[in-house]
């Protein structure tokens, strides 16, 4: 087994800055990103159809989600409609039930949100969904898009 870190695929450190100025694996398979979010899987619940529409467009225009990324994507949604249904529930019956056998116990459906919100920052963070991962996102012209003077640089009166 390999110690460390796994190490950073080279097409992240070109998106997300090679900080570390780490030597890059030009030997490495190159997946294309996708230029249009796929259709969401037909077993993927409702809520979770809301998730993929609301995230799969980002992912595509910041050049993150390829083919290889969709099982992420996917994962990520089914987790985020577990979440939501278990919270749901958390909030209809309380974080407490009556147990089978008497007394209360603890609601089950608060182990299945807390295990849900993992999978969920998992998955994530593996596509840059979480405010950290995004931090480190260096998406190729965001800057030149959002500054409106960026054209006026570079000309001469």
């Amino acid at each position: 087994m390999t110690r460390g870190r796994k190490p950073k695929p080279s097409h992240l450190k070109a998106v997300q800055g090679n900080a570390g100025k780490r030597a890059i694996n030009h030997d490495e398979p190159v997946a294309d990103s996708l230029t249009q979010v796929p259709p969401p899987p037909e077993w993927l619940s409702e809520i979770g159809v809301e998730m993929w529409e609301r995230v799969g467009p980002w992912l595509v225009s910041s050049k993150i989600l390829t083919d290889s990324d969709l099982a992420n994507l996917e994962a990520y949604c089914a987790a985020y409609n577990r979440w939501r249904q278990a919270e749901e529930n958390i909030g209809q019956h309380g974080l407490v039930v009556d147990s089978p056998m008497g007394g209360v116990v603890k609601n089950p459906a608060c182990t299945v949100a807390n295990e849900a919100l993992k999978q969920m920052n998992t998955f994530g963070s593996a596509l840059g969904l979480d405010p950290a991962s995004r931090a480190r996102l260096a998406v190729p012209g965001a800057k030149d898009a959002a500054n409106p003077f960026a054209a006026l640089v570079g000309k001469k009166r």
